[in-house]
């Protein structure tokens, strides 16, 4: 009789390459959440490199911290085309006040993989760190996803 398998009948191995991305993501996340370490940018980089890595539009989402930089919530917010996304900081103020959030970090993607902020990245960044000021809320960084990610915070841009 052939020896049981220890994996059990009900586990749904992740099927696409994006499908094992995500299911990296997700680990990760609970790794860092008990380890709290979202103030580490290297760990935060590859949090946001396995969630965003793969999109072929550009994506911004937010990371809502609490006091603590334990991770209340990931909202993926504006979806744009292959080299832009409008990001309106009245929906960012929005999604942190409705779970209370401390603190955040942006974060959105380069489809092209060339991860170096453009002007308009860090025109975004000063008009969302000046709106969430105004309700005692910090941005910690910004990263931009692509083939290296970059941290704004890391360059000195915040």
């Amino acid at each position: 009789m052939p020896a049981k398998s220890s994996v059990p009948d009900t586990v749904i191995w992740p099927k696409t390459p994006n499908e094992v991305l995500a299911t990296a993501a997700n680990i990760i996340a609970e790794k860092l959440v008990s380890d709290d370490v979202f103030t580490n940018p290297e760990a935060t980089k590859q949090f946001l490199t396995y969630k965003m890595i793969n999109y072929e539009r550009e994506v911004f989402a937010v990371m809502m911290l609490d006091n603590q930089h334990r991770l209340m919530g990931f909202n993926e917010l504006f979806f744009g085309t292959i080299d832009a996304a409008s990001v309106y900081p009245r929906e960012v103020v929005k999604a942190v006040l409705a779970v209370n959030a401390a603190a955040v970090i942006l974060a959105h993607n380069h489809p092209s993989g060339e991860a170096e902020p453009s002007q308009a990245d860090k025109l975004i960044t000063k008009r969302l760190t000046d709106a969430l000021a105004l309700i005692d809320v910090r941005v910690l960084d910004h990263i931009v996803v692509g083939k290296t990610p970059v941290s704004f915070a890391e360059r000195g841009l915040l």
